[in-house]
């Protein structure tokens, strides 16, 4: 697979979403490891996960204690492979979502998703969504002091406007590396932050690059020109999507959730697929009826 960057380390420029594999709808364990093992078999060696990826208040780090054992059971070396989780967003059992941007909880989050992960230092820990009731420069400061410490070894933001971004920047003192934001066909409002990553050389993680678990398989249908286009090269739809994505600038990198070795078998072409500069225009100005909503 093409290689792209997050700080100095290289990795897959497709990479893979355990979120699928831990909140509602999860198939069982050793489907959720096949399609692990999937990933790193077609040359992914990125993995997002969360410790709020989970279901209940007893199942918190569900998923990265996942990947940890899909690693750990994985026959090939794994020793490039980079799992970025995330922290500041919780799940209290009951379906809701709830944030904490509390430094002394992100702190004692870290280390946690850390001892789940069976690793000494976190390849790249996010803060996962700005929380109102808290000062954000204090909550990525919560992130700069991990880093400090040496319980992370790179550090990322989610979930963030313009403002935040160079906040964070400023906080981490130059460091931040990564941006990992909600952008697809159907969601197209952080392109402002996709071009600002791109301006300053942070990476640039789409989220549901595909349109979410419930619309993934459905894209063809949301926009004519993806379906038009996947039909004229003999490929699916959503990898003319993620191609689509990785054209937008060098600095993106889409991490589509999969709970199917297929599912990311098929996204991972994309890093295969060369779409030309009339075909990105046109997938570009494609406004189906939910970008448009």
């Amino acid at each position: 697979m093409n290689k792209r960057s997050i700080g100095e380390i290289e990795v897959g420029e497709i990479g893979l979403g355990g979120m699928p594999m831990s909140i509602e709808g999860r198939p069982d364990e050793d489907r959720s490891v096949a399609t692990i093992h999937a990933a790193l078999d077609a040359g992914v060696t990125l993995i997002d996960t969360a410790d709020a990826y989970h279901l209940h208040a007893d199942d918190v780090g569900h998923n990265e204690t996942l990947i940890a054992r899909a690693l750990k059971s994985y026959g090939g070396d794994t020793s490039d492979v980079l799992v970025a989780t995330k922290g500041g967003h919780l799940r209290p059992g009951d379906g809701s979502w709830t944030l904490n941007g509390d430094p002394a909880y992100l702190k004692r989050a870290a280390k946690a998703s850390a001892q789940r992960l069976g690793v000494e230092a976190i390849d790249l820990y996010q803060f996962h969504r700005p929380d109102p009731n808290g000062d954000y420069a204090e909550s990525v400061g919560a992130i700069r002091d991990l880093l400090d410490e040496g319980v992370i070894r790179m550090a990322g933001i989610s979930n963030a406007n313009v403002e935040q971004i160079r906040l964070a920047q400023d906080v981490l003192g130059g460091r931040l590396v990564s941006v990992q934001n909600q952008f697809s066909p159907a969601f197209r409002s952080s392109l402002v932050e996709l071009e600002l990553c791109a301006e300053l050389g942070i990476a640039f993680l789409p989220w549901s690059p595909l349109g979410g678990i419930s619309r993934a398989r459905n894209l063809a249908g949301k926009g004519a020109a993806f379906e038009r286009i996947a039909a004229d090269l003999g490929v699916s739809p959503q990898q003319v999507c993620l191609a689509w994505e990785l054209a937008l600038a060098p600095v993106v990198i889409p991490i589509p959730g999969a709970s199917r070795p297929e599912s990311i078998q098929d996204s991972v072409r994309a890093s295969e697929l060369t779409l030309t500069d009339e075909q990105i225009a046109q997938l570009t100005d494609d406004q189906n009826e939910e970008a448009a909503a």
